[in-house]
């Protein structure tokens, strides 16, 4: 799960707000000059806080996630957002064989963490956030090792360009719109 903010520590509060969990730090993305804070959801999944990096040179390409996108910053200006979501794939190529689309196979890494991803050449999501951004990770997974945070992804729903998403937690049922 993406939640984007205009800071990392403004994303950060506003899901302890809703989820009573901390997130711990990520880390940078000189490729798109974004960095995040992260929330384990259990075994292979995690939601992430992603914000433009005021410390990264501009990345030669469009962030993300329509970071750049005017609408993305209106979206921001009246608080973090979840924006988005990644799945996982075993086969990345595979999975975007005859995409007319535009999106292109994006390797990152980082510490022990290796990973590609199907990212849009202008840095839109997936049909317009219709759909997922696929990833593939070529090494061990990162929520393995982010500590426990009693909270665990329950469902979620895309509907008319809304994502929202309940999640179980220490206190109950919690929902992020």
């Amino acid at each position: 799960m993406v939640v984007a903010a205009r800071t990392l520590d403004e994303g950060a509060a506003w899901v302890q707000s809703r989820l009573g969990a901390s997130l711990v730090p990520g880390g940078k993305h000189p490729t798109m000059g974004t960095h995040n804070r992260l929330l384990g959801l259990g075994p292979r999944t995690y939601l992430e806080v992603m914000a433009i990096d005021p410390d990264a040179a501009p990345p030669q390409r469009p962030r993300w996630f329509d970071l750049d996108s005017p609408a993305m910053a209106a979206l921001l200006e009246r608080g973090p957002a979840l924006i988005h979501w990644a799945e996982r794939t075993g086969d990345i190529e595979g999975a975007v064989r005859g995409d007319s689309t535009g999106l292109e196979i994006v390797a990152f890494s980082r510490g022990p963490y290796r990973w590609r991803m199907a990212i849009a050449r202008d840095g839109r999501r997936p049909e317009g956030g219709a759909k997922p951004t696929l990833i593939q990770w070529d090494s061990d997974h990162p929520a393995a090792a982010l500590p426990e945070s009693g909270v665990r992804l329950e469902r979620f729903t895309h509907e008319n360009g809304a994502l929202a998403a309940a999640f179980s937690t220490t206190a109950g049922m919690r929902t992020i719109p």
